[in-house]
Parts: C-alpha cells; sequence; structure tokens
C-alpha cells in the first residue's frame, strides 16, 4: 500500500492519506448506530414493522439526495459533499437524544440518510479521481478498508456503551465521531485528476473551465435516468438493489434476531465479525481484480452472500452466528470495491459522481424497502424466513449478473466467470506525445 502511495503526486497521496483518517472517523460514526437504534425505537414502543420503518428512513433520506450530491460533486468538486455528509454525521446522533417518539425519530433518520448519500458518493469519485488505471482496483480496495475498520470498531463500542451507560452516551459518541471526521475535511483539497495517459498531475480541477478556444468542446448531458436504462449501469445496479434489500434485512433485524434467541451474545459482534472480513477481502480483492477483472470477485461475493443468508435460516449456536457474519463480511469486502472498480471502467471521469450515484441508489432502495416492507413478515412468521428472502434475493442477483454484465449471455457468463474482459468498460487512452527538439 505505502509503495503505491510513493508513486502517486505528492498533493494526491497527502489528500488520500487524510481522507482515509477521515473516513474512518466517519464509519466509526455510523456503526455504532448499527446495533443500537433498532433497540432504542423498540425501546419507545416501537413494533418491528415500526422499528422497519425507522431502519428503512435512513435510505430514504439518501435515495432524496443521492444523485443531487453527485451531480454536485460533478460540477462544484468533491471536498463540499465529503464536508456535507460528514456534518449531517455529526448533527443527526444529537437530534436522537431528544427524539421521544417514533415518528420524530424516522424524521431524524431521513436526515441522517444525507451523510452516507454525500459522502460514499464523493469518497468513491475522490479516489477514483488520483487513481492510475492500472492501479485503480489496488487503491479502491485499500482506500475502502475504512469502511470496514470503522464497522469492526463502532458497533463493539456502541453495543458496550449503551449496554453500560444507556442510549444518550451512545448516541454523543457518534456525534463526536462526527466531529472530528468534520474537522479533518477541512485539511482536505478538492483532488486533481490523475492523467491516465501520460501518468502525471494534470492540474486539473474537478470541474475545470474550458476557456481556451482549442480546449475540447464539453461533453453533452445525459438525462440521468436515460443512463440508468443503459445497459452498463442497469445490472450493477440491479445488484445492488438486491443486496441493498438483505442488508436492510440484516442491518435492521439481526439485533431483535440475536435477542430473539436468547444467546448471551452482544449484536455488535455479529457486525465486528463481518467487518473483519470484509477487511480481509478488500486488502486482498483489489490487485487481484486489477489482473483477473471484476466479474469473478463479484460473482465470488454473491455466493457467499448467499451462504451467509442460508446459514442464518437455521443457526442456533453463538460460534454459527459469529461466522455467519464472517461470511457476509467476505461478500461485502468483494462487492463493494468490485462494483465501484468496475463502474470506474465503464464511466467518464466528467460524469463519475452522479454515474457512482446511481449505482449506489439501487442499494439506497433496498435499505429503504426491507424494513418497512419486510418488517411486517418478521412480525408474523419469524426472523428466520426474512433470511431465506434475502437468501432467494441473492439468487436473483447472481442470475442477473451471470446473465447482463456484457452485451450477449455468453459474454456475460464468461466476465462472470473471468474468462473475458469487460466489453461495457471506456477505452484505454492512448499515451500521450510530446515531440522533443533533436
Amino acid at each position: 500500500m505505502f509503495r503505491l502511495l510513493g508513486a502517486l503526486p505528492a498533493a494526491a497521496r497527502r489528500n488520500l492519506l487524510l481522507l482515509f483518517c477521515t473516513s474512518l472517523l466517519f464509519w466509526c460514526s455510523m456503526a455504532s448506530l448499527l446495533p443500537t437504534l433498532s433497540l432504542y425505537a423498540q425501546d419507545l414502543g416501537g413494533t418491528d414493522q415500526q422499528v422497519g420503518f425507522v431502519m428503512g428512513a435512513f435510505a430514504v433520506g439518501l435515495l432524496l439526495a443521492r444523485t443531487r450530491f453527485g451531480r454536485l460533486a460533478d460540477r462544484q468538486g468533491r471536498k463540499i459533499v465529503l464536508m456535507i455528509g460528514t456534518s449531517v454525521a455529526m448533527l443527526a446522533p444529537v437530534g436522537y437524544v431528544f427524539a421521544h417518539s417514533i415518528p420524530v425519530l424516522i424524521g431524524l433518520r431521513m436526515f441522517h440518510g444525507l451523510s452516507i448519500a454525500a459522502f460514499t458518493t464523493a469518497y468513491a469519485a475522490f479516489v477514483v479521481d488520483v487513481s492510475p488505471v492500472k492501479n485503480r482496483g489496488e487503491i479502491i480496495g485499500y482506500m475502502t478498508l475504512t469502511q470496514p475498520v470503522g464497522v469492526a470498531v463502532g458497533p463493539a463500542l456502541g453495543s458496550f456503551v449503551q449496554s453500560e451507560f444507556g442510549h444518550m452516551p451512545t448516541f454523543t459518541i457518534a456525534a463526536s465521531f462526527g466531529l472530528l471526521a468534520t474537522l479533518g475535511m477541512t485539511l482536505i483539497q478538492n483532488p486533481q485528476r490523475y492523467d491516465e495517459a501520460g501518468g502525471q498531475d494534470t492540474s486539473e480541477a474537478i470541474a475545470p473551465q474550458n476557456n481556451g478556444q482549442n480546449s475540447p468542446s464539453p461533453p453533452q448531458e445525459t438525462s440521468i435516468w436515460q443512463r440508468l436504462l443503459s445497459p452498463e449501469i442497469t445490472t450493477p445496479a440491479l445488484v445492488m438493489l438486491a443486496i441493498g434489500l438483505v442488508f436492510g434485512i440484516l442491518s435492521t433485524f439481526i439485533p431483535l434476531f440475536i435477542k430473539s434467541t436468547g444467546l448471551n451474545l452482544i449484536p455488535g459482534l455479529f457486525y465486528t465479525a463481518a467487518a473483519i472480513a470484509s477487511f480481509c477481502a478488500r486488502f486482498w480483492v483489489g490487485k487481484r481484480s486489477d489482473r483477473y477483472g471484476r466479474g469473478i470477485f463479484i460473482s465470488i461475493s454473491l455466493v457467499c452472500y448467499l451462504v451467509s443468508m442460508v446459514m442464518l435460516t437455521t443457526v442456533n449456536t453463538i460460534p454459527l452466528i459469529l461466522l455467519a457474519g464472517f461470511v457476509e463480511g467476505l461478500a461485502a469486502g468483494l462487492l463493494f470495491p468490485g462494483v465501484i472498480a468496475l463502474m470506474s471502467d465503464r464511466i467518464a471521469a466528467h460524469e463519475r459522481g452522479q454515474m457512482f450515484a446511481l449505482t449506489l441508489m439501487g442499494f439506497d432502495c433496498g435499505i429503504a424497502l426491507a424494513g418497512p416492507v419486510l418488517g411486517g413478515i418478521a412480525d408474523e412468521m419469524g426472523y428466520r424466513v426474512l433470511f431465506g428472502i434475502a437468501a432467494g434475493l441473492v439468487v436473483i442477483a447472481m442470475a442477473i449478473f451471470a446473465s447482463r454484465s456484457n452485451p450477449t449471455l455468453r459474454q456475460s457468463f464468461d466476465f462472470a466467470l473471468g474468462r473475458s474482459p469487460d466489453l461495457y468498460a471506456q477505452p484505454l487512452p492512448k499515451p500521450v506525445v510530446t515531440k522533443t527538439a533533436v
């Protein structure tokens, strides 16, 4: 990792190191509420379905803002959008302290969703902006390590503080992490795009002005919804929709499921086990996805999701529940860097923010729908049935990816198995040839 960072321009290296630290603080803030907020909603008198509405409201805020933040990141730079994300992560937990009813909690969760919408969209675009094409997957893999580390520390810390001191100190800790992330973000500069042709820093801002008469004309804008229907975007968005539903089930109902089993297991440890596995997967997969392609690793991730969901339908012991969390973490650690790298291969630099937002919006939809739609099933049929439904959703995602990730069925299947290239990828830029005096 340090060897790779050392090869980057100094400004890019400084930005990435600062961004890594602030991202770690951001994810600690977000993850500290994963195992605690659903229990807080239940203590306020919420039913399983109402808890589902609370947790799903988070994604409503995501959906309303994701594409707008993507457009803002492309036009005004990444930093302002990152700052919005960390600021909301700081303010929303303060509001939870004063939320004493389910409707108020739902409104605050919608507001809190803006943080993920802003931060993850701009973060992905920022990292890709400064990554050389040949090392893109590797750098993405390293820079996304902050999420599993945060999710390893945050839930364990949040569960401990809640069990020992109550809900309010937990919200204070989450807000403090958000404050530190916001302060760290002030030190970061808007990134300069890495010159993919010559391998040098172009010293161009993210939204460069076209002042010269010989400058290329700006690319024509296409409706974001037209882009959503394009095959290179549709398939990863549908895969992320299915996995978003799975993640929504896990984030909403795992704490309640563990509580219902009567086992002496802190719910945060499930997320910690997943985060440890996700860290290992991300650390390992980046360089290999540059070498072998994105398809095979996305396919492996979906298989891991399926195994984890099937395990949760039957497990009755603490070790097996933690093992299911570990396998789910492997899946997430392979999927998210893989999809980000896949999309960075497929989209042009000037629309990265918007297209990352559009693809991740499928994931947001899944989270938004999972709690409210499936909470009633949990009330009527139990949590294990939900995990069975999640397994079915993963099978659908596998079928979509294997059949629609390239122009033909055969090409898609081969790409999913790592046997052919991504035919939707942008062509590599030609090397810049400079004239020298003889």
